[in-house]
């Protein structure tokens, strides 16, 4: 009987390329600021999302401040849904359609 090896299965990852940048879009809020539940039909659309991953152009550009993890404001108009998960929060994005960085400033409590 012969042995079976023990081979790790590789995770499917997704790179982009060009001037691009992955991001998982934050979940549509279900609720308004003041407290208000909406109905299941009708959601606040978010542009906001997490870079998961950077291309290797932007990472060597130093006219795009953006990093894996950062929080961005993004325009979906040119995104790209990448059909990878089941809920479909992944978007390849031209980094020209990231508007705004979310950045902490430091405190001077230091």
């Amino acid at each position: 009987m012969a042995k079976q090896k023990n081979t790790p299965s590789k995770l499917e990852v997704v790179e982009p390329l060009g001037a691009r940048v992955l991001i998982r879009k934050d979940e549509d809020k279900k609720q308004t600021k003041s407290g208000i539940h909406l109905p299941d039909k009708i959601e606040i659309p978010t542009l906001t999302g997490r870079v998961v991953a950077i291309s290797a152009q932007v990472a060597n550009d130093e006219d795009y401040p953006i990093k894996q993890y950062d929080r961005v404001l993004f325009n979906p108009k040119h995104g790209v849904p990448v059909d990878f998960e089941g809920d479909n929060r992944l978007y390849v994005i031209p980094v020209e359609d990231v508007v705004a960085v979310f950045r902490r400033e430091a405190s001077g409590d230091e």
